[in-house]
């Protein structure tokens, strides 16, 4: 690009699985994605998550860094002589492949520890945190 590097996008970040929802909206490939329309749809997504702040506190400035984040990980573009952006290609399979993995990877691998989590699921994440455990002292990790 222009040789400045792309802010990361966290996996697991409430504002990230936000801007992942936003950006997979069906009306924006279709009108394509302003500061506007992005703090309209972020306010509504992010809520009250944890470390997220307030609903409210997604203002322009957030807005502006977020779509820039994205477009310079080639998530979306900038439409010549416009403040508007549409989804790229590799946007559109980031936004669908991170919200269905946190749909139906993360979100039911955090309820383990409520009741209502079915044993084998529980069962897989005592796996997984063992392999991981494992691999830590393998390589001799804390």
């Amino acid at each position: 690009m222009d040789g400045r590097r792309a802010p990361a996008l966290r996996f697991g970040d409430p504002r990230v699985q936000a801007l992942a929802g936003a950006i997979c909206h069906t009306l924006l490939a279709v009108t394509g994605i302003t500061n506007k329309s992005l703090r309209a749809l972020m306010t509504g997504l992010l809520g009250d998550s944890p470390g997220t702040g307030p609903a409210t506190s997604y203002g322009m400035n957030r807005a502006s860094y977020d779509l820039t984040r994205l477009r310079r990980n080639g998530l979306i573009e900038r439409l010549p002589g416009r403040n508007l952006y549409r989804l790229t290609d590799d946007g559109l399979a980031f936004a669908i492949f991170y919200t269905k993995v946190h749909n139906r990877v993360l979100r039911p691998l955090m309820a383990t520890g409520r009741p209502q989590a079915p044993p084998p699921l529980r069962a897989a994440l005592r796996t997984i945190d063992a392999h991981i455990d494992a691999r830590l002292a393998q390589t001799r990790l804390p």
